[in-house]
């Protein structure tokens, strides 16, 4: 699919036969949306302590080999293999950075510390503890085999090796690793710029005393946390009023100088209110009733260079869309190799009620039941109930196919992090 189509599909979903944006699965919703996203083009060079979390631009090749030297693995005595069956006379030591650099003598060794350079002329490290000092000599209580506790060189990392690949998100390891290699500073992508704003004449912000009808706008608060833990650079453009003038005054100036706009409300199929009209007029927007709960309205598409996505209003509906699309979405644009959310099957305690019909995103909390791993509900599952986010530690994913399931049944979760 080209960036043509994108433009046809908003003015007239019939131009391809089988688009409905009125019966969008979620997996149809993610295929069309990743074929129009092209990642950033810049670059920049960073010293390795600022590329936490930053994504790699170009392939790290190593220029050189880690360990660049054969070392003990276990603070012992280096020998000759041959000769462990007799006394070793020691005649020296190596430390780590102070190699033993004399010839070793048949029928001795050398006492050696881990990390320390192996002398060419031994070939195996027996552990300290497996030895017994006899007058001037050691005795090997327990011969190792041949070449045991010895690291060779180039055993981690060879010269002329990727050591990692372009598109990968560098991670704390990585910081060592590349430290590792005496590399000061890698080549990265820029950081994706992304601004959002909330619409309702209803919405206050934090802090604002609330009158009758109001309530306080918390998706920009999820939308902060979501985005800075993909380590974009987020710009929060506030809750913007029911009013055409100022909606589309943000809206243009947010397209102009961001790579993504995110907004939240206004969006449903079929509403004739001032955003979705702001977006036919401006962009090329797709708007869709995808066939998942929470979370069915969803609008994608470009304004100017920027892509955009509105999600729902509803504050579940909008961390669920957040992940389930709009998460990928920015990992792409920001020039990483995104792989697909881990999702795996584990036993769920708590029977659960849904008809079958479309795929839910129901909040669950995984647990340690004596080693195993199982889930169950959070409970009360309604758009509205943020508390059922906070609580849950991933998502119960429950496709179009499956209904009401009985307490043991086995069901696909999504976690939100690292299982804790």
């Amino acid at each position: 699919m080209n960036p043509s189509l994108l433009s046809q599909l908003a003015h007239d979903p019939s131009c391809m036969e089988d688009y409905d944006p009125n019966a969008m699965s979620v997996t149809q919703a993610r295929q069309f949306i990743t074929q129009f996203l092209s990642p950033v083009a810049e670059t920049e060079m960073v010293a390795i302590k600022d590329g936490l979390h930053r994504v790699l631009a170009q392939p790290v090749v190593s220029a050189s080999n880690v360990p660049g030297h054969n070392n003990s693995a276990m603070d012992g005595f280096a020998f000759r293999h041959v000769e462990g069956q007799a006394p070793l006379k020691v005649v020296g030591t190596a430390l780590a950075g102070k190699p033993f650099n004399a010839a070793i003598p048949a029928n001795t060794c050398i006492k050696i510390m881990t990390g320390a350079v192996m002398p060419a002329d031994v070939d195996t490290v027996v552990m300290q503890e497996h030895t017994t000092m006899a007058p001037e000599a050691i005795l090997i209580d327990k011969l190792p085999p041949l070449g045991a506790n010895v690291r060779l060189a180039g055993e981690d990392l060879k010269v002329g090796q990727t050591v990692l690949q372009a598109g990968h998100r560098l991670q704390a390891a990585d910081l060592g690793l590349l430290a590792s290699l005496g590399t000061a500073s890698i080549s990265v992508y820029r950081r994706l710029k992304v601004a959002f704003f909330s619409t309702g004449d209803e919405l206050v912000s934090v802090g604002t005393p609330l009158q009758a009808g109001q309530i306080y706008d918390s998706n920009r608060y999820s939308l902060w946390g979501m985005l800075h833990a993909l380590d974009v650079e987020v710009f929060d453009l506030g809750n913007v009023a029911d009013d055409p003038s100022m909606l589309e005054k943000t809206l243009l100036e947010a397209a102009s100088s961001h790579d993504a706009v995110l907004t939240s409300g206004g969006v449903s199929v079929g509403e004739a209110d001032y955003m979705k009209q702001l977006l036919a007029k401006h962009g090329q927007v797709l708007f869709w009733k995808i066939n998942m709960k929470p979370g069915r309205p969803l609008a994608y598409g470009k304004i100017g260079h920027a892509h955009y996505f509105g999600l729902p209003g509803n504050p579940v509906s909008t961390v669920v869309t957040f992940y389930q699309f709009v998460q990928t979405a920015l990992k792409v644009l920001s020039g990483e190799s995104a792989a697909p959310q881990p999702q795996f099957q584990v036993e769920c305690v708590a029977a659960i009620k849904k008809a079958a019909g479309r795929t839910e995103f129901q909040r669950g909390i995984l647990f340690d039941d004596l080693g195993v791993w199982k889930v169950k509900p959070t409970g009360g599952q309604g758009s509205g109930m943020l508390s059922s986010m906070s609580q849950a530690n991933c998502f119960i994913v429950l496709d179009e196919k499956t209904g009401a399931l009985a307490a043991g049944s086995m069901v696909f979760v999504q976690p939100f992090h690292g299982i804790y």
